[in-house]
């Protein structure tokens, strides 16, 4: 199967999933398998970030609904002042980051953990999927 287009979530029926983690959610092209064992072909027009629920349009050959894998991530809180410094830290090496009320979310390094400490943040490790904030200038359907 060869997908070409990524659809919103919606009301579409799909014939098979695949769970990426976010690093193969955030692609333009690369040869995939699905849940079912099918192989597919991601070739996009452009580097697209997909989101879980979103679908693969395989033309033809159906929709595939996306999952988003749990992922190891890191959950850092502090005080709101503290959090405006550690967010452009996080930014000024270009990390990918994720927000949920007043914690920011990363992928777990401990490189960056122990920065974060060492700065007077609280550091919590978490399982779940990862879908980080696009960016002011993406060209996502987000």
């Amino acid at each position: 199967m060869r997908a070409t287009a990524v659809v919103p979530g919606g009301a579409w029926t799909a014939i098979d999933t695949i769970t990426l983690d976010y690093h193969h959610r955030h692609r333009r092209r690369i040869r995939l398998r699905t849940d079912g064992g099918a192989d597919l072909l991601l070739d996009l027009a452009e580097t697209t970030h997909i989101r879980d629920g979103d679908g693969l349009d395989c033309g033809a050959d159906g929709m595939v609904r996306v999952i988003a894998a749990a992922e190891p991530l890191a959950e850092i809180t502090g005080t709101p002042d503290l959090l405006i410094r550690l967010a452009w830290h996080l930014g000024n090496r270009h990390l990918d980051v994720a927000f949920r009320g007043t914690v920011l979310l990363i992928r777990s390094d401990h490189v960056i953990e122990a920065m974060v400490a060492g700065l007077g943040g609280t550091v919590a490790r978490s399982e779940a999927a990862f879908d980080p904030e696009s960016g002011a200038y993406a060209h996502d359907h987000g």
